[in-house]
C-alpha cells in the first residue's frame, strides 16, 4: 500500500489561524505521520517546539501569497524562518515579472533566497500556474530548477488549485532536475493519487485528515 501520508504537507496557512489551531495541526501531523506542517512564519517556533522529537518538519512561506514582494524581503523571511527551525520553505515567484517576460528579475529572485539558505533547507518555488500560460509555466520552471530549488509547485491555493495538466506539465518540463508539488484545492484521495500519477512527489492540502481517513477506510474494504 502506499504510504501517502509521506507525500503530504499538513497545511494551515488561514490568517484568521491561532496558536490553538496550529497545535492541534501539529497533533494531526504526528499522528497521521505526515511530511510536514506548513504554516504562517509567525507560529514557527511554536510548530517546532510542538514537533520536537518526531520526524515531521516544518515547512513555512515566503513572499506569500503574492510573489510581489521585494527580493531583499523574501531573503530576510527566508533567513528567518530558517534560523528560527523551518527546514522548508514554500516561496511565491514573482509573477508580475513572469507574465511580463523579465525573467532575468524571475532568476534573481529565486537565485538569492536559494544562495541564502544552507544546503539541507528544502527550497519550493510557487509559480501560481493558474494565473500563467503554459509557456510562461515552462519558461519560469526551467529558472527555477537551474536555481537549485527543491520544488516547483503548483499553485499557492489562493487564485485557483492544482490540475492535472499544470502537474503534468511541470513534470515534462522539469521532473528530471527537480521534485513537483501539487497544492490548492486537493481535497480527496482521488485527486490525490492522480497527482502523484502525474508526477508530483509532494501534496499540500488543508484536508489531509479528511484524505488519510478516507484512504485507510478504502483499503479497509478493499482487504474485507
Amino acid at each position: 500500500m502506499l504510504k501517502l501520508e509521506a507525500f503530504i504537507d499538513h497545511t494551515l496557512l488561514k490568517s484568521e489561524s491561532t496558536s490553538q489551531d496550529i497545535k492541534r495541526l501539529c497533533k494531526e501531523a504526528i499522528k497521521y505521520k505526515f511530511k510536514t506542517v506548513c504554516i504562517n512564519p509567525a507560529f514557527i517556533e511554536l510548530a517546532v517546539d510542538e514537533l520536537k522529537n518526531t520526524n515531521v518538519a516544518v515547512g513555512t512561506v515566503c513572499g506569500f501569497p503574492l510573489g510581489a514582494t521585494r527580493t531583499e524581503i523574501k531573503v530576510y523571511e527566508a533567513e528567518t524562518a530558517e534560523n528560527a527551525g523551518a527546514s522548508e520553505i514554500d516561496m511565491v515567484a514573482n509573477i508580475g515579472a513572469i507574465k511580463e517576460g523579465d525573467f532575468e528579475l524571475v532568476k534573481k529572485d529565486i537565485a538569492r533566497v536559494r544562495k541564502a539558505l544552507v544546503g539541507s533547507t528544502i527550497l519550493k518555488v510557487i509559480l501560481e500556474c493558474t494565473l500563467l500560460e503554459d509557456e510562461e509555466i515552462e519558461t519560469a520552471a526551467k529558472i527555477a530548477a537551474e536555481c537549485g530549488v527543491d520544488f516547483v509547485k503548483t499553485s499557492t491555493g489562493f487564485f485557483g488549485g492544482a490540475t492535472l495538466h499544470h502537474v503534468t506539465l511541470l513534470f515534462n518540463t522539469v521532473g528530471k532536475k527537480t521534485d513537483i508539488k501539487a497544492a490548492g484545492g486537493i481535497r480527496d484521495v482521488k485527486t490525490v493519487l492522480a497527482m502523484i500519477e502525474a508526477g508530483a512527489s509532494r501534496i499540500g492540502t488543508s484536508s489531509a485528515v479528511k484524505i488519510m481517513e478516507e484512504y485507510r477506510n478504502r483499503n479497509n474494504n478493499a482487504g474485507a
